[in-house]
């Protein structure tokens, strides 16, 4: 800790948690609201609004979270190179948000389940222009967390007391994802003029054949991104297609929604790590043994409490979603030795392709699954699929890495 860089592991360690607080304490506030005002069957429509917004979300991602955030971080006291490496994503991830717009106004045209929800589709798809415009990643590469986090919660705080404000009444659920759009955009804006404006990073102009090299560099961690979307938002979007209403959809998304906000919290410190870790392979040790055993703990409260935490945050009609949350908070911990062996250990050994292959064999696996579990056992045939395909990940990816792990340690000795 006496060290500069146990100093900046300390420092965007604690703006990163701010950042997490501000991205869902303040949803944790609303959402006891919007359970009362917009009921489950709201919950469910945006639910499988944002199931299908995922998928493109990925695509536009395309693993430039973790590329891009390890190519800066090994060169971010170069500013032509960051800048190099900030125009190319920005300019690919508009491309494929492009593409994937024309995609999703194809499906709204043939799917009928799409075509009847495709207002609140259209709007949480606005979600992702705010995203790109809001490159978190590059402040984590640079590990300058500060400014991301204090805009972040300054929005945030906007929105949730929006959400008091303007969503009264049933028919208001679509106000949700929309004033959810918005933040985004606005954070963006904000994060852009401190890019481009404040530290002088250059936006350059775009080429086609820098675009397509940029994506294809990233196309095993993209791929690697989108698999599980095969087991997890697949089977929701199942839900949605074989369930008439959204009740058990929203029951589903209550408990995958508690999984997700708490492992976002832990998630700060892998991304604490990664930049760290770009550098310092050798304190990969220290971070699994301080990564897993914080989800150890997290996951047991939960399941233990799990009962009194649907009706703390949601209402009596969530009540069946105690089981689903018990299942999901033991994969957690698979989930998080997916993220310590795959994303902060092979990622960063440019392994990428392994990484690929385990992850897509696995949703594949899942995928299969969810077509026969979700249509016999509804809501829990999801629960169960999902927290199979994490486990199994989990266990592969450990088992991989430590086999490389070792093999490394022959060729140094």
């Amino acid at each position: 800790m006496k060290s500069k860089e146990g100093k900046t592991l300390l420092a965007n360690f604690t703006w990163l948690s701010a950042l997490q607080i501000a991205g869902y304490l303040f949803p944790l506030i609303t959402y006891p609201y919007l359970a009362k005002v917009i009921g489950v069957e709201g919950f469910g429509k945006i639910a499988f609004a944002m199931a299908i917004i995922a998928w493109f979300q990925t695509v536009t991602d395309w693993g430039f979270n973790y590329t891009a955030t390890r190519d800066v971080a090994k060169n971010r006291d170069n500013p032509q190179i960051v800048s190099e490496i900030f125009s190319n994503v920005l300019w690919s991830r508009v491309f494929l948000a492009f593409v994937s717009f024309v995609v999703l106004c194809a499906l709204i045209f043939i799917i009928p389940k799409f075509k009847e929800n495709s207002s609140v589709i259209l709007i949480s798809f606005l979600i992702i222009p705010g995203n790109i415009m809001f490159p978190e990643w590059f402040f984590q590469a640079c590990e300058k967390m500060k400014y991301t986090s204090i805009i972040n919660i300054v929005i945030k705080a906007l929105f949730t007391m929006a959400v008091f404000i303007f969503i009264k009444e049933g028919k208001d659920y679509i106000l949700q994802p929309l004033l959810n759009s918005v933040s985004y955009l606005i954070c963006g804006t904000a994060a852009l003029y401190i890019i481009v404006f404040r530290w002088g990073i250059r936006i350059k102009r775009p080429s086609v054949n820098t675009i397509w090299v940029t994506i294809k560099n990233s196309t095993d961690v993209f791929i690697n991104n989108l698999a599980p979307n095969l087991y997890n938002s697949f089977s929701k979007i199942l839900l949605g297609v074989y369930s008439i209403g959204g009740f058990f959809n929203g029951i589903l998304d209550a408990a995958d929604k508690i999984i997700t906000v708490l492992y976002q919290f832990i998630l700060v410190i892998s991304r604490t790590f990664f930049p760290f870790l770009a550098r310092r392979m050798d304190k990969h040790g220290i971070f699994v043994r301080i990564y897993i055993s914080v989800t150890v703990m997290i996951a047991i409260i939960v399941c233990l409490f799990a009962p009194t935490i649907i009706k703390t945050l949601f209402s009596e009609d969530f009540m069946q979603a105690v089981l689903p949350l018990r299942i999901l908070s033991i994969s957690m911990v698979f989930m998080s030795l997916s993220n310590a062996y795959g994303t902060n250990y092979l990622i960063l050994l440019g392994k990428e392709k392994i990484l690929r292959n385990i992850t897509l064999v696995s949703s594949i696996i899942g995928c299969v699954m969810s077509l026969i579990f979700v249509k016999k056992y509804g809501y829990l045939g999801a629960v169960v699929v999902i927290a199979f395909v994490r486990v199994l990940l989990g266990t592969w990816i450990t088992i991989k890495a430590n086999s490389i792990k070792i093999q490394n340690e022959h060729l140094i000795n």
